[in-house]
C-alpha cells in the first residue's frame, strides 16, 4: 500500500511539472491569452476606423455637403456666389538701415463649386 500511495504521489508531482513547467503549460496557456487580448484591441481600433469610413463614404454618396467640405478644406474651392480674402500678416519690423521690403498681394483663386 505504501509502494502504491509513493506512485501515486510521483505521478502527480510529474503532471505537477509538465502542467507549470514545460513550454505548453500554463505559461503558454498566459502568453497565448494576452496575445488574444491585444489582437483584440486591435480588432476594436481597425473596426472603428472601418466603421468611420463607411460613414465618410455613406456621405459622400447621399450629400453634397461632405463634397463641399472636401473640396474647400483640401482644394481650397470656393462657391460662386462667395468672395475670397486672404488676410497676409504683417511681418516683424526690419532694422533701421534697411529698407522694408515691399509686400506684394496675390489676387484671389477663384473657383466655383460644381453642383
Amino acid at each position: 500500500m505504501k509502494w502504491l500511495l509513493a506512485v501515486l504521489a510521483l505521478v502527480l508531482l510529474l503532471l505537477q511539472y509538465r502542467m507549470f513547467l514545460s513550454n505548453d503549460g500554463i505559461r503558454e496557456v498566459l502568453r497565448l491569452q494576452s496575445a488574444v487580448a491585444a489582437q483584440q484591441s486591435e480588432n476594436d481600433r481597425l473596426a472603428e476606423r472601418n466603421r468611420q469610413l463607411a460613414a465618410e463614404v455613406h456621405d459622400l454618396k447621399q450629400g453634397y455637403a461632405a463634397l463641399e467640405e472636401r473640396a474647400r478644406s483640401e482644394l481650397g474651392m470656393i462657391a460662386g456666389n462667395e468672395s475670397f480674402y486672404q488676410v497676409v500678416p504683417q511681418r516683424a519690423a526690419a532694422p533701421a538701415a534697411e529698407p522694408l521690403p515691399e509686400v506684394s498681394v496675390q489676387a484671389p483663386r477663384r473657383t466655383a463649386l460644381a453642383r
